[in-house]
């Protein structure tokens, strides 16, 4: 088989899957028993029939530069488990998947996403004027309306200060759901997830008032970095806008480059899923994180295969590590090897620089380099990460150490030093990836 870009491995065709259940049915159908007629060609497009409970058989196509799915199953779940099967039947060595040309009810759909892209790219001629008057409006009045939020925060917290911080036990959660409300309100809905994060930690265990003291104290420099934000650094105050939910655009020319996907996990609340994807720059030596977002029950649309490099534009958001992401123009393929790695202490190094520019940052994107995971070794301390260069280790965070993805990554170092990409931040560092110590395949730890 002639194929551009890289065959996936299972590992990375089923951190696709939007759920657990998913997964499961996937991989039952990730053998040559269900599926006829399937094939694969050199633009990264995958295909085949599927046999169902029906008389017909369910038609699944797969476009792996996106990648994008259609499966003619009734399935709500992007990919579905027919897309999951066949993404396993073609990364199998076992039985190679032909080459060939896509049938017609294939083709039909390759076109119209090919069609779609090429009218996602801006012309002379489709560009849709921007009334700027009616947009500079818009702006100023939903700033007036985080800035009436943001000043009622501000007499919320000195009054919860000003009765001590043992008086915000008593309240219960729903006070604090109030005023995230209000904040919701005011168009700040940066402002009302931090009023949420602050309502769950009275009573959240041994030392809740220094953790609550050291949030609000957070909460209040955002505030007062909003009421002041034009004596602010133009970088710093593209910061608070987007800390405080203040509708923010990706500036600035596009970034070509090969793009190593590091890591790739979703985190959900009762309305919203979002997808967080962690891209290194292999020319640039940029680290970027991608967000898309999903509604309750449906997985984001953005699925990158992780562990391979993928040919595209990013455009940065100001003043955050996000960036947008824009044309892809070739399929996976394999990476390199992992980025640059660095010591323990660096890593805390640069998350502390980092701080300067975003005070509000909880963690930064780091590669370790010869670090050995360490599981807890008595009742005081927890899994840890030490370097083997410096008598140092850096924590895992409790709900990170919970995973039993830290089992799999202790047999994979086997006791030695390893490469690993992960989160640094105040909290301790968590493991995201891994490469096994003289070879190139990233192993995922989400």
């Amino acid at each position: 088989m002639t194929q551009q870009g890289a065959r996936w491995t299972s590992e990375q065709v089923l951190a696709l899957a939007p759920d657990e259940a998913s997964r499961k049915a996937g991989s039952r159908l990730g053998t040559a028993g269900p599926w006829s007629e399937s094939g694969c060609d050199d633009a990264g497009a995958v295909w085949g029939l599927c046999k169902g409970s029906g008389s017909k058989p369910y038609r699944t196509v797969i476009d792996t530069s996106g990648p994008g799915y259609k499966c003619s199953c009734p399935s709500r779940k992007f990919p579905c488990k027919h897309a999951l099967g066949l993404l396993l039947l073609w990364s199998t060595d076992e039985q190679p998947m032909p080459a060939g040309a896509a049938p017609d009810w294939a083709e039909q759909w390759l076109k119209g996403r090919r069609s779609k892209r090429s009218a996602q790219s801006p012309t002379d001629h489709n560009v849709t004027p921007v009334d700027e008057q009616a947009t500079r409006r818009r702006a100023e009045k939903r700033a007036d309306r985080i800035t009436t939020g943001a000043t009622e925060l501000e007499q919320r917290l000195a009054d919860l200060l000003s009765g001590g911080l043992a008086a915000a036990e008593r309240p219960g959660y729903g006070l604090w759901e109030e005023t995230a409300a209000r904040m919701v309100d005011a168009q700040a809905p940066g402002l009302a997830a931090r009023v949420r994060e602050l309502g769950a930690i009275p009573s959240s265990g041994p030392g809740w008032p220094t953790r609550l003291l050291e949030e609000c104290a957070l909460l209040h420099l955002l505030d007062r970095a909003w009421l002041g934000r034009e004596g602010l650094p133009d970088a710093l105050a593209a910061t608070v806008r987007s800390r405080v939910g203040a509708p923010t655009a990706p500036q600035g020319p596009a970034i070509r480059d090969n793009w190593q996907v590091l890591a790739q996990y979703d985190t959900a609340d009762a309305k919203l899923t979002t997808r967080r994807s962690w891209l290194y720059g292999k020319k640039s030596g940029r680290s970027a994180l991608v967000l898309d977002f999903g509604a309750a029950g449906r997985a984001p649309g953005i699925a990158l295969p992780v562990g391979q490099t993928v040919d595209a534009d990013l455009t940065p958001y100001p003043g955050q590590l996000r960036a947008a992401l824009g044309e892809r123009y070739t399929t996976p393929s394999e990476p390199d090897g992992p980025p640059p790695g660095v010591t323990a202490t660096e890593a805390v190094e640069r998350y502390g620089r980092a701080l300067l520019n975003d005070p509000w940052l909880d963690a930064y994107p780091v590669t370790l380099a010869g670090a050995i995971p360490t599981p807890p070794q008595n009742n005081e301390t927890g899994w840890q990460l030490t370097d083997a260069k410096e008598e140092l280790a850096l924590p895992i965070p409790q709900g990170a150490a919970a995973r039993p993805a830290l089992w799999k990554l202790l047999a994979l170092s086997e006791g030695a030093p390893t490469t690993i990409f992960g989160e640094c931040g105040h909290r301790g560092f968590t493991p995201l990836a891994a490469w096994q110590a003289g070879t190139k395949e990233l192993v995922a730890l989400t």
